[in-house]
């Protein structure tokens, strides 16, 4: 018996022990766990992010570019295009997608999930990670990539679970997935959720539907091996998204239907690249960047630092519609084509033994692609980057190479591999017939759209206010503008459509000056308002002869016209380089009743918190009466209504050749409303120009080849009503169609009490109307 009992209390005396060990090693294990927290805390680990750095963790944000309709135009950004969303604009389906995949019990621990820990601690991993959404997000803001250290590695865990919890305190649930789908890279320079929606489905986060959310959340798991573009894993993209949509129907976010019925279905990517050079708006943008660098030089943070245009996460707001831009690049890529075709066709090696030049000996043409040669980039970085002799640079740009050189396929702008020698595709670009356009608020100065040219990638120069070439006949307006203000004349007054001539040394003309006329037939009278529809020079340089060319320049430069203009009679037929820029702001004073409004880009800019940092001022100038714009612009509405401009009434019809290819002549227009407007020809039509208003749009485009010697050999291609007109025209039928941007179809407002006729229904005048860009008969051969 009492054996029994010494066993018993040697038992018990055991169990005791045993009890005081596991507290004593429970007491270990909280108090070691507590110490691990307090020393990770103290940066024992590795520096931790105090509470400034919590709240406000250091990421780049690109600059977002917005459209005056709210669209987003593109970004400007070095390694991180990243523009964050809030929780409110993710879509529910992208929240569920991540809460059933990456961390099913987020909204019931405080950043570390102590089941899942244990989990993974006693099956090694097997049966899924840890990680929560939490630490997950600490990993990608502080701790960064995983190192194969083991120690080091254990290291980094313990501090994301410290940082974890801290995240946890400092933001509530929903401010947590926000940043998590903002701060991840998601491949294809979409760095965020934003830019991921975007660039896989052309979409907002907050649109994208159950399938969409599940490939973007599938590649939480590897961005790069799960990645769709380029698709080296279809099979693994596609199996991946499945397993997300299985995780959402487990936990209850979707049915078991839905979900067999979504697992069948294809990626249906709508794949956007957003780079510098794609996208919309791509001359403007570059534009813009300019113009960036040159404020943020002049206006520096409280701190006097410089603001980084590409991370400091600013926001641009400009008065680009999106919609109208894309009809005017819609337009260029409509007319384009079949004018370049029409080129091609007139300057085969056989038609044209200098192709593309005309008028050119071989030296000329020589010493020309010479000039380009050391003006090219290729020559600038062989000079100065890898520190080549000019005979070394010279040589190699007679070597083939392989390229990818621009051409127009199927209407649009694409890419031909091959094989040529840089010569000779400086030769092929030199080719291209170019374009600009540009189109205005008369009223507000507000720029709807900007086409620099055809295709950013190929043809990076700029041809709305970067290039500047000869303007032709459509100066005309500020001439006869001139002559209204001073003279007090009417659109109805006549001159004598006879030879002219301003004799030597008068007005600072170092010789006798007579143009001529397109047509040879003289005689009889013309109106201002016939003369200028038709184009006819006589009567320009009779009305320049009798204001001078100061009284003209001066008129252009309260019109923004800053370019040089020389003091010569000449200019009354369009000989100063001149911009569309300039063209357009000018001609939108004509529309505004006189006004001078400044063009504008930008109405404000904004920091990342979206304190404002820049606001525009209008920029106003009262240039001439009421009445003299008013009696211009019923000059210019005689150019559609009659004149050079006149086959924006007509019916018309696409006449092709028989292959389909190269246009002729002809739009189906039919406009019925008021247009004022005017064409312009440079001399061997190596300009083509065309000017276009309504009340509260103010249109420019020009078309031509880089090189003054390549060109239309004749004007029925080469006028400016040939060249250019069928942008405007193309372009101003989309924005009619698409009633919501409101281009006003009214008559231009009259002012109250108009004192001079502009009634000249029933002045005679000279019937022979062959105007200064004559349409000769169509030619086939």
């Amino acid at each position: 018996m009492a054996k029994a009992k010494n066993k018993q209390k040697k038992e018990n005396l055991d169990f005791s022990k045993y009890i005081r060990w596991f507290w004593i090693l429970f007491s270990l294990g909280i108090f070691s766990v507590v110490l691990i927290f307090l020393l990770a805390s103290w940066g024992a680990f590795g520096k931790m992010p105090d509470h400034t750095q919590l709240e406000n963790p250091s990421t780049n944000l690109a600059t977002e570019i917005l459209s005056a309709d709210g669209e987003t135009l593109g970004k400007f950004y070095f390694n991180d295009n990243r523009t964050p969303v809030a929780y409110e604009d993710l879509s529910p389906h992208l929240i569920d997608a991540l809460i059933a995949t990456e961390d099913a019990r987020f909204h019931e621990h405080s950043g570390i999930d102590a089941r899942g820990t244990l989990r993974a601690f006693f099956f090694l991993g097997s049966r899924g990670g840890a990680s929560t959404i939490s630490q997950q997000l600490a990993r990608q803001l502080f701790v960064g990539v995983r190192s194969k250290n083991i120690v080091e590695t254990i290291g980094q865990k313990i501090k994301e679970w410290v940082i974890a919890t801290r995240l946890e305190r400092q933001y509530t649930k929903e401010e947590i997935i926000a940043q998590y789908f903002n701060i991840y890279d998601f491949g294809n320079n979409a760095d965020g959720i934003r830019s991921a929606s975007r660039i896989y489905f052309s979409k907002e986060p907050k649109d994208l539907n159950i399938e969409e959310s599940a490939m973007l959340v599938g590649m939480f798991k590897n961005s790069s091996f799960y990645n769709p573009i380029p698709s080296r894993n279809p099979v693994g993209v596609k199996n991946r998204r499945n397993v997300v949509l299985y995780q959402m129907e487990k936990y209850g976010y979707i049915n078991a239907q839905v979900k067999d019925s979504l697992q069948k279905t294809e990626l249906n990517l709508n794949f956007s690249p957003e780079s510098h050079r794609e996208g919309l708006a791509t001359y403007f943008r570059a534009y813009l960047s300019n113009f960036m660098k040159d404020w943020i030089k002049n206006n520096p943070k409280p701190d006097g630092s410089l603001y980084n245009l590409y991370n400091d996460g600013l926001t641009i707001y400009t008065t680009i519609d999106s919609r109208m831009q894309k009809h005017a690049e819609d337009a260029v890529q409509q007319h384009m084509p079949r004018l370049q075709a029409e080129f091609f066709h007139q300057n085969t090696p056989k038609r044209n033994p200098t192709t593309p030049f005309l008028d050119l000996t071989k030296s000329d043409i020589d010493a020309l692609l010479k000039r380009a040669m050391r003006q090219s980039e290729r020559w600038r970085h062989m000079k100065y980057d890898l520190k080549k002799s000019d005979k070394e640079i010279e040589k190699s740009f007679y070597e083939p190479v392989k390229m990818a050189v621009f051409e127009w396929k199927d209407g649009k702008p694409s890419e031909r591999d091959t094989i040529m020698t840089p010569m000779d595709s400086m030769r092929y670009y030199k080719s291209f017939l170019r374009t600009g356009v540009m189109s205005m608020n008369p009223q507000t100065g507000h720029v709807k759209a900007w086409v620099g040219g055809m295709n950013y990638r190929h043809f990076q120069y700029d041809m709305v206010k970067q290039g500047k070439r000869q303007i032709g006949s459509t100066i005309k307006p500020l001439v006869y503008a001139t002559a209204m203000d001073q003279l007090q004349l009417s659109p109805c007054d006549e001159f004598a459509d006879t030879p002219f001539c301003i004799e030597a040394n008068k007005h600072g003309n170092p010789e006798e000056w007579c143009p001529k006329n397109s047509s040879p037939n003289y005689g009889g009278k013309r109106t201002l308002k016939n003369a200028l529809a038709n184009s006819v020079n006589t009567v320009t340089a009779r009305l320049i002869d009798k204001v001078g060319p100061q009284s003209v320049i001066d008129l252009a430069r309260k019109l923004g016209i800053e370019s040089d203009i020389p003091p010569v009679p000449s200019i009354a037929l369009g000989t100063p380089d001149l911009s569309l820029y300039e063209m357009v702001g000018a001609y939108a004073a004509f529309a505004n009743k006189g006004v001078y409004t400044k063009p504008v880009m930008v109405t404000s800019i904004e920091d990342k918190n979206g304190t404002i940092l820049y606001q525009f001022t209008p920029e106003t100038n009262d240039v001439i009466s009421e009445e003299t714009a008013y009696v211009t612009v019923k000059l210019m509405e005689g150019v559609t209504e009659s004149g050079s401009g006149v086959r924006l009434r007509t019916k018309g019809a696409d006449a092709y050749r028989a292959d389909y290819r190269e246009i002729i002549t002809g739009y189906p227009y039919e406009f019925k409303n008021p247009i004022a407007g005017k064409t312009g020809t440079t001399q061997n039509q190596s300009d083509g120009w065309f000017m276009g208003m309504v009340p509260n749009l103010v249109t420019g485009v020009w078309v031509g080849a880089e090189d003054r010697a390549v060109h239309f050999k004749s004007i029925t291609y080469g006028q400016g009503a040939a060249m250019a007109l069928p942008i405007w025209g193309v372009y101003m039928k989309n924005c009619y169609a698409d009633e919501s941007l409101n281009i006003s179809k009214s008559e231009f407002e009259a002012p109250k009490n108009l004192s001079i006729n502009v009634d000249c229904s029933k002045v005679e005048t000279n019937t022979d109307d062959e105007d200064d860009e004559v349409l000769e008969d169509l030619n086939f051969n």
